[in-house]
Parts: structure tokens; C-alpha cells; sequence
């Protein structure tokens, strides 16, 4: 995707991203009634050419000669001596300071906040964002986004200060300021965006997804050794591979025991959000484990398999959250303004997602996105129930 000079402020900013990923075709999404569920993936060893629909079945390797290595239960994995092969520690900074960035967001619906404060945070000034981290580490989130959408977070910071300032006022179509539903409080702006949910899931997507997903898992970094360890007497047990594969694991942000330990924050929460839908809790942590172990046992075709598995129900967690917000939108369409705002914002947010699904494992292709994304209103406030079915059309299409 090329890079385009980006405009500053926020509203330019919120229609170049729709630009961004916008070809100069109108997409026109065939939507079909009733689909043949199966294998898409003419790789796989159960294709079916007639399937229209991939139900995540798709199964790769020789499955003639089944793998005779133990899968462990839990998100642990050691040498012959005993020692750990495992370390995520620098995920787990960054979804520390991910956390604590997100509080300093929170604030603004009640109080005019600092962009230099998360500028700081955003590139972990200092060490510890500048004094604005509970903790010190020498990792950071912006030097791991996707480098197309850096500036756009970045404009993202600076509006959001400014529309804090109107945290008193009520928020209404051109007018940026706070609803309230019950006990919570949501700050708009003037076209009726969150962008709490914005900054969020932007930064969900284009550094947390996008690491994982694509860069983790692309070819640089599995295509490497695998039979000695980093650096044994500095405690780096692992091979240069599985400690890629870690970290993949790392950024989805679950616990080693995972779903019997529940996720709460980050993508782990937001799977667990739609596993009554899709099974998503087990098929990701059984294809991180199996993944792992696959490659402790150099099976690399089980590895594959564990990778596209993973990728798939990854976009999936995506799109099926953005379902389950959009039937929320629908029920609060007209009834409560406030939460109606909210949960449309989620749904932007996970449909622009789906952009960070690996090209060759993604359902829904860049033309398609385009025209997905081309069915928000640059102002929220003028969204309608028809609007609204649409990108659920759209989304139903392809998942």
C-alpha cells in the first residue's frame, strides 16, 4: 500500500483514512442468501470447489502421517535441561503501555487533556513516556506500527485533546461534547466519532495485528534458525524461530492457560467477546500450541497450518465483533443516542481492521474493504438504520 502525504486535522483525517484504503473502483458486494459453507483455501487438503463460504475447516500438511510430538496444554515450553524457552517480555511492555495510555485517553471525557502527553507515551520518551509510565522499558508502540498509519494515530492524539476542552458541553451534530447513558459518559466529536474507540482499535490493529499477523508470522522472521539457541548464558534458550512465534503469541495478550484463565483487555477479551459464536477461544490457543510445538518438534507444514488457522480466526474475532456491535447499534438506534454513538464507533474501528489480515489468508480483499469502509458517514450523526444494514451486508458477504 503506498504512503500519501496525509492532511492535519482530524475530520481530513478521518476521510483520508477511508482514501487510504480506497481504490478508484466502486466495489459492488454480491450478497447471497444461502451459502455452501467449507475449505476456500485450493491449498488445503480438504478444498472443496464448492464451497462459497470458508467455515475455518481448511487443513494443511500430509494428514496421512499424523505427528507423533506432544501438544502441551498450557503456553509453556522447555529445553532438554528444563530450562524455558519462552520470553514475550517486550509484548508484554507494550501492552502494559498500550494499558496505561488508554487511561490517560479515558480521562478526557471528564477533563482537558495533554497530546504531548501521549505523543510521549505513544514513543515511550525517556524510557518511561516521559515520566508518564508506572514503569521503565526500552520498548515503545510507535516504532511498531504500520508505518502508513503512524501519522494518522499521531492526528489522532492532537484531536483528541482538542475536542476534551469540550467535555462540558453536550455533544450534538457538529457540536463535539459528552452524551450520557446511565453512568456512562461518552466524548464525541463534532461528527459524532469516539475516539476513545478510534485509538484504541487503531492501535489494536495497526501495531498489534499487524505485528502479529504479518510480520511475526511472514516470512522474515520464520524462516530463520531454529536449531541453536539465541544466547544460553543469558538465559536465551530458545531458537531465533520460536522466539518469533512467542512474541506473535505474546501481542494476543491471553494467559499460558488460556481460555481456562480468562482474557480480559486487548485481543484476548475481544475473543473471548465471540467464542460463543465462533469457537475463537480454542481454535486460537489450540493453533498456538500447536504452532509452538510444531516448531520445538521441526514439523514446519504443522507450523503452516497453526499460522493460516491463526490468521484466519484473528480476522474473524474482527469481523464477527463488528457484527455483534452493529446488532447493538440497531436496538439502540433511536432509543439511546449515547450508547448508538459508542457502538458505531466500535464498528468502524473493527471493520478497518480487517485491512491487517495477511493478503494471502484474507477474506475480504482490498477493493472490498474499500467499498466496506466507504458505507460510514464522515458524520456519524447522519447514519441511518438502512446505513447500518448495509455494512452488516457487507461484513455477512465475506464471513
Amino acid at each position: 500500500m503506498p504512503y500519501k502525504k496525509s492532511p492535519s486535522t482530524f475530520a481530513s483525517k478521518l476521510k483520508y483514512m477511508k482514501q487510504l484504503i480506497a481504490s478508484s473502483l466502486l466495489v459492488s458486494v454480491a450478497l447471497f442468501s444461502c451459502k455452501r459453507e467449507g475449505c476456500t483455501d485450493p491449498k488445503a487438503t480438504n478444498y472443496d470447489e464448492q464451497a462459497k463460504k470458508d467455515n475455518g475447516s481448511c487443513v494443511f500438511g500430509d494428514t496421512s502421517t499424523p505427528s507423533t510430538y506432544t501438544i502441551p496444554t498450557t503456553y509453556q515450553f522447555e529445553d532438554a535441561a528444563g530450562n524455558s524457552t519462552v520470553d514475550y517480555s517486550g509484548q508484554t511492555d507494550r501492552l502494559n503501555q498500550f494499558n496505561e495510555l488508554m487511561d490517560y485517553v479515558k480521562l478526557a471525557k471528564t477533563q482537558t487533556i495533554d497530546a504531548q502527553v501521549l505523543h510521549d507515551m505513544w514513543a515511550n520518551t525517556n524510557g518511561d513516556g516521559n515520566g508518564n509510565f508506572s514503569f521503565s522499558s526500552s520498548k515503545q508502540l510507535k516504532d511498531k506500527c504500520f508505518a502508513v498509519d503512524e501519522a494518522t494515530i499521531a492526528a489522532m492524539f492532537d484531536s483528541l485533546a482538542l475536542v476534551s476542552q469540550s467535555f462540558g458541553n453536550t455533544a450534538s451534530s457538529g457540536q463535539a461534547g459528552t452524551l450520557t447513558s446511565g453512568t456512562s459518559v461518552y466524548l464525541l466529536d463534532k461528527n459524532g466519532y469516539e475516539h476513545k474507540e478510534l485509538i484504541e482499535k487503531a492501535i489494536m490493529g495497526g501495531v498489534i495485528m499487524y505485528q502479529s499477523l504479518n510480520v511475526y508470522f511472514g516470512d522474515s522472521k520464520m524462516n530463520v534458525d531454529n536449531s541453536t539457541a539465541v544466547d544460553p548464558s543469558n538465559g536465551k534458550y530458545y531458537t531465533a524461530m520460536a522466539h518469533h512465534f512467542d512474541e506473535a503469541f505474546g501481542y494476543f495478550g491471553v494467559p499460558v492457560d488460556f481460555p481456562t484463565t480468562a482474557a480480559f483487555s486487548e485481543w484476548g477479551g475481544y475473543c473471548n467477546g465471540v467464542d460463543a459464536t465462533i469457537g475463537s477461544n480454542s481454535r486460537m490457543m489450540n493453533n498456538f500450541l500447536k504452532g509452538r510445538a510444531a516448531i520445538a518438534n521441526n514439523v514446519m507444514a504443522d507450523r503452516d497450518a497453526a499460522i493460516y488457522q491463526i490468521r484466519r480466526t484473528w480476522e474473524e474475532i474482527s469481523a464477527y465483533q463488528a457484527l455483534r456491535y452493529i446488532d447493538l447499534a440497531t436496538g439502540f438506534f433511536g432509543n439511546d443516542q449515547a450508547k448508538f454513538m459508542h457502538v458505531m464507533s466500535e464498528v468502524y474501528g473493527f471493520c478497518f481492521n480487517l485491512r491487517y489480515a495477511p493478503e494471502a489468508t484474507r477474506r475480504m480483499n482490498n477493493v472490498e474493504h474499500a467499498g466496506l469502509m466507504s458505507l460510514f458517514k464522515e458524520n456519524m450523526w447522519d447514519m441511518t438504520l438502512q446505513d447500518i444494514n448495509a455494512i452488516k451486508l457487507a461484513i455477512q458477504a465475506k464471513f
